[in-house]
């Protein structure tokens, strides 16, 4: 079959299309369609006018993922591979937006990035998945939601701060780690300053977790506050804001509920038996990471998350070593708070991370460790189809462990030297100078301890 390669931007309300040949030859100039009943029937009919005149043709159709836009043209296509010879993908916009800046190409247009995706598919095939039904898209629309109805709380949250600034100040200290239940249970009764400077000791310490010695610290508060807003306007808005908080509470956690009893996915079971890994944060990583079976090794999962460590060795120094945090923040945002959750809670993580702060590593770096950590773990989970044993993760790390003291052995001179050794006399500059003299005095010292048998497990070593 011949193949030829179409390339489809999707904006909103329409999308761009170009279809190209093997050799990058434009088969069928720019054309744009609406996302529309019409606009369809059209892309139906161009392609039916297409394999009528080629009917050894096969089409691979890409999109990139524009946070929905391509998903009706996409399920469009799809569903045409029972009549005509097409493969569908969605494509990664950051691979397409590296290979347009390779080619040199100054103008961005839909109609330049429609060929450009093109181009793409033709030009890294091994980088795209085609026709992969998503198992996964009822549950991915249910998550969204919940954090949509999240993203609104916060936001809730954060306007009522600014609000209790000039009503309430003195209620803010209370607010710096979020705005708990007991906080809006009381400002639903009491708005402002002076509602609660008046308000009974007994009826106060009503309100859940409140006891009678706070109820008495906080109407005293109230008393001394310099609010400057205290009119009804400010009343209203406030009870109307604790009410919209109150209510987006009550549906997330009917959402989380329901989507935990509908879904039933097998391993949910095994990543929610690791101590730190919640349903509901077992139900974002399964969405985040799919199949396993796309990542061949735990590197390329690691990478995926963006929590690879990344550096520059150039010329004279070594800088920026440090998280990668390439692609989707989302990821990253549920393996931190996993690991958060670990720490607090797993006794395993637990050791390792105070381990590494012993050792003087910052509180951050050695949560971003433990957020590596934990991935593997979820890798060699979902590889193996098993749930979390700490027996095996010890065995694991006495095995590596030992693999690394066996596996010493006498050091090699550096290859990228093996035609010339250095030559102080080069004229290089002062800080390489100071570089090279490090490296010689560490090359001795390692030659030093090996020759008085300081290392272990060589048996090539005559003094062990």
């Amino acid at each position: 079959m011949k193949p030829y390669f179409l390339g489809g931007d999707a904006s909103k309300g329409y999308c761009d299309f170009t279809l190209l040949d093997q050799k990058k030859n434009i088969v069928e100039e720019n054309f744009q369609l609406d996302d529309c009943y019409e606009g369809h029937q059209a892309l139906c009919g161009f392609l039916e006018k297409f394999f009528s005149r080629h009917e050894s043709a096969i089409i691979y159709a890409g999109f990139e993922s524009t946070g929905g836009y391509e998903n009706n043209w996409y399920q469009l296509l799809w569903k045409l591979q029972d009549r005509f010879e097409i493969q569908v993908a969605r494509v990664n916009p950051f691979g397409v937006k590296y290979h347009k800046k390779a080619s040199l190409e100054r103008i961005e247009t839909d109609k330049i990035s429609a060929r450009k995706i093109a181009e793409y598919l033709l030009a890294y095939p091994e980088k795209v998945e085609y026709s992969k039904e998503d198992y996964f898209a009822g549950l991915r629309r249910h998550w969204k939601y919940i954090r949509m109805l999240k993203k609104q709380k916060s936001q809730l949250q954060t306007q009522l701060k600014a609000q209790l600034y000039v009503a309430q100040p003195q209620i803010l200290p209370y607010c710096i780690d979020g705005i708990s239940n007991w906080i809006l249970l009381l400002l639903q009764k009491y708005p402002t300053a002076v509602r609660l400077a008046k308000a009974r000791i007994k009826t106060l310490s009503q309100i859940p977790y409140l006891c009678e010695e706070n109820a008495k610290l906080l109407v005293s508060e109230a008393k001394k506050s310099v609010a400057s807003m205290q009119d009804s306007s400010m009343e209203n808005i406030i009870k109307s804001a604790v009410e919209q908080i109150l209510n987006l509470q009550k549906a997330i956690t009917q959402q989380v509920k329901l989507m935990i009893s509908t879904y039933d996915f097998p391993e949910i079971e095994i990543l929610s038996s690791f101590i730190g890994i919640s349903e509901y944060s077992a139900f974002g990583l399964l969405l985040e990471i799919g199949a396993i079976e796309r990542y061949a090794t735990v590197k390329k999962l690691v990478s995926f998350f963006g929590i690879h460590p990344v550096y520059r060795d150039s010329g004279d120094g070594t800088w920026g070593m440090h998280m990668s945090k390439k692609g989707r923040k989302e990821p990253r945002w549920i393996l931190f708070n996993i690991a958060k959750s670990a720490i607090a809670h797993n006794e395993m993580i637990k050791q390792l991370y105070e381990k590494y702060l012993a050792d003087g590593k910052l509180k951050m770096v050695a949560l971003g460790i433990m957020m590596h950590k934990i991935l593997r773990i979820v890798y060699g989970m979902l590889k193996h189809k098993k749930k979390y044993d700490p027996m095996v993760d010890m065995a694991n790390r006495k095995r590596t462990a030992l693999k690394k003291e066996t596996t010493k052995t006498k050091p090699k001179p550096d290859k990228s030297r093996r035609y010339q050794d250095y030559d102080q006399k080069a004229p290089i500059s002062r800080r390489q100078t100071k570089k090279r003299n490090n490296k010689e005095k560490k090359k001795e010292v390692i030659n030093k301890n090996w020759e008085k048998g300081k290392f272990i497990g060589n048996k090539s070593n005559p003094r062990e």
